[in-house]
């Protein structure tokens, strides 16, 4: 794959990003998963997004956009939960007010963080789409700044510090896995990765109940799902932007689906042998690495482990042997 050199998001913002950004979520550990090799039947370096005060990578785009702004405006966003508290761990720290928008059946966790951060979270609707458009309503009546992951360059662009960040190891990645969700994460690592090592593969990960993005980067064009049947909350996108899909396209070399079976599999693997907290969502590369693990024999991947907000009760469903 040629490299891009036209695209909206901006090599020297990403670097740019690396020295705005809270120190508190960058540089997060990377290291060699052993004990997981033998069932991989390939070498995996893990990149652990979890050990920061939100326990996700969110932290990074929310950071960049955050500290990117001019004046004081009123912020409002909608969230599955770890943009939301990315967002306003982002907007305390400025004195920033925040006003964020979630489904009715948002994650309790996420909720309450988002709250102990100083945001207003008001939910609404059945699922992300109903509560973006109150969140668009809410916005247009405050004259409210409207921040939009997977719309706003910055949030790739803070995101896209997790690929520099990975180009430290001392070989080059033969396949990179990222979960797929509004696209932010993939396209802000992607960027980076094909600029500079064009040779490693760009993998994006999809719950196969989520698979909006999957289709519609196949068929180059954006297509809205029906709806978004998954437990993996942070990347059940059912319409997307087609920013989004732009931003991924002629940077990503294949997008996997996984089901949810094999994200709570991932989730008890990671648990078991690298002492490791994930959600649904967080464990997706993994996932991938375990459903298709014939693609990536005898190689050397990274995979990216991007959330673990859980809540007690889910860790009793789906951590329990």
């Amino acid at each position: 794959m040629a490299a891009v050199t036209d695209h909206r998001l901006s090599l020297d913002r990403i670097a740019k990003a690396a020295t705005l950004i809270d120190p508190v979520f960058l540089d997060s550990p990377q290291f060699r998963a052993e004990t997981l090799e033998p069932r991989l039947g390939c070498r995996l370096v893990v990149k652990v997004e979890t050990l920061n005060p939100i326990r996700s990578f969110k932290g990074r785009g929310a950071e960049y956009l955050a500290a990117a702004l001019e004046g004081r405006p009123q912020l409002v966003c909608t969230t599955a939960g770890n943009f939301g508290q990315g967002m306003a761990f982002a907007a305390r720290k400025r004195g920033l007010a925040l006003t964020v928008f979630t489904s009715l059946h948002a994650n309790s966790l996420k909720i309450e963080r988002m709250r102990a951060l100083g945001a207003e979270v008001r939910q609404v609707g059945e699922d992300f789409d109903a509560a973006h458009a109150a969140a668009q309503g809410f916005a247009a009546e405050a004259g409210a700044r409207l921040v939009e992951d997977g719309r706003d360059p910055a949030i790739a662009e803070g995101a896209g510090t997790i690929g520099r960040e990975l180009l430290r190891w001392p070989e080059p990645f033969d396949a990179i896995l990222v979960p797929l969700g509004d696209g932010s994460l993939l396209a802000g690592i992607a960027r980076w990765i094909k600029a500079h090592r064009p040779d490693t593969r760009m993998i994006g990960v999809c719950a196969s109940g989520a698979p909006a993005m999957e289709r519609s980067w196949r068929a180059g064009k954006p297509l809205e799902l029906e709806r978004a049947d998954t437990i993996a909350d942070g990347i059940a996108v059912r319409t997307p932007y087609p920013e989004a899909l732009s931003d991924i396209t002629g940077l990503v070399d294949d997008i996997l689906l996984v089901e949810d079976e094999m994200l709570v599999e991932s989730m008890r693997t990671a648990h078991r042998e690298l002492g490791l907290v994930l959600e649904p969502a967080g464990a997706a590369a993994l996932a991938a690495l375990l459903r298709h693990r014939d693609r990536f024999r005898g190689q050397l991947a990274a995979a990216i482990l991007t959330g673990g907000n859980i809540t007690v009760e889910q860790m009793r469903q789906w951590l329990a042997p």
